[in-house]
């Protein structure tokens, strides 16, 4: 396991938080040049707070979502080679199959919604906004998804690994200014289709839900191009945007449970639970 040994290295997460800085700052110079309206100094200052919360939180609960992962692994069903090519790409093709489930999933499930409108709630799209993730997601039950892979015999660094390598990937394609990746747009989850899938046009709710891949957005139905005929907006559906990185964090939670609460019935009740966002 030293390939996934090396990517949770310290100094190699130094570096990589030193580049992400680093970009993010050369986007927002690159933005004032060109005259864009690329950012909200305070909406990416709450993000900063946000992702703060976000890691602090993390690192408590990574011993305790740690069991279920060790426990199925201990159960597992083969056993095989964890660093032979046949096993990294079956690794890779699965983690992006499950990772389109949830991240389809906490679009249309408000209770992982409730997490996911974290990530959702920025006005502006750039680098900053990939940082912003929700503090909630465990309770939201996203680690559910990727279990599979543990019980099929993938070890759970490994799982951890490429998961990693997902998220470090989506970082890049929240720039607003990248260009069109030609032929690589039919394959990946480019910036394009990234933007779609966080604006808030009609045409673009709930589209291109992969990770580093877009082919299961294709293959399921859920692929957008952006609209030819109105420009892009983002933010949540009738949300009111917040500075305050608790509010952000919380703001849906606090939501969707006064809504359980005000429901009548316990169909009522369970739909404003776990029904889809703006269900009542």
């Amino acid at each position: 396991m030293a390939y996934a040994s090396l990517l949770l290295d310290p100094t190699l997460r130094r570096i990589i938080l030193a580049t992400a800085i680093g970009l993010m700052l050369l986007e927002y110079g690159i933005g004032r040049l060109a005259r864009h309206d690329t950012h909200d100094w305070r909406e990416s200052v709450a993000s900063f707070g946000v992702a703060f919360g976000q890691n602090v939180l993390r690192a408590i609960e990574a011993g305790i979502l740690a069991v279920p992962f060790a426990f199925l692994y201990e159960h597992r069903l083969f056993d095989f080679e964890q660093t032979r090519p046949l096993a990294l790409v079956a690794l890779f093709l699965g983690s992006e199959f499950l990772y389109y489930w949830q991240h389809r999933a906490s679009h249309r499930i408000r209770w992982m919604w409730a997490t996911h409108a974290v990530h959702h709630s920025t006005t502006r799209l750039n680098l900053t906004a990939a940082i912003r993730l929700g503090w909630t997601g465990n309770i939201s039950g996203n680690f559910l998804f990727f279990l599979p892979l543990a019980l099929i015999g993938f070890h759970p660094l490994a799982i951890v690994a490429i998961l990693g390598i997902n998220l470090l990937y989506q970082f890049f394609i929240h720039s607003g200014l990248a260009p069109r990746l030609g032929v690589l747009e039919w394959v990946l989850n480019t910036p394009s289709h990234h933007r779609v899938h966080h604006a808030c046009n009609e045409p673009c709710l709930d589209k291109n839900y992969g990770g580093i891949l877009i082919v299961f957005d294709r293959l399921f139905g859920t692929f957008a191009e952006q609209p030819s005929d109105q420009p892009l907006r983002f933010g949540l559906v009738g949300g009111t945007p917040s500075f305050n990185p608790i509010r952000i964090a919380l703001g849906e939670w606090i939501a969707m449970l006064g809504d359980a609460w005000r429901a009548r019935g316990a169909g009522a009740k369970l739909r404003a639970l776990f029904g889809p966002p703006g269900a009542r």
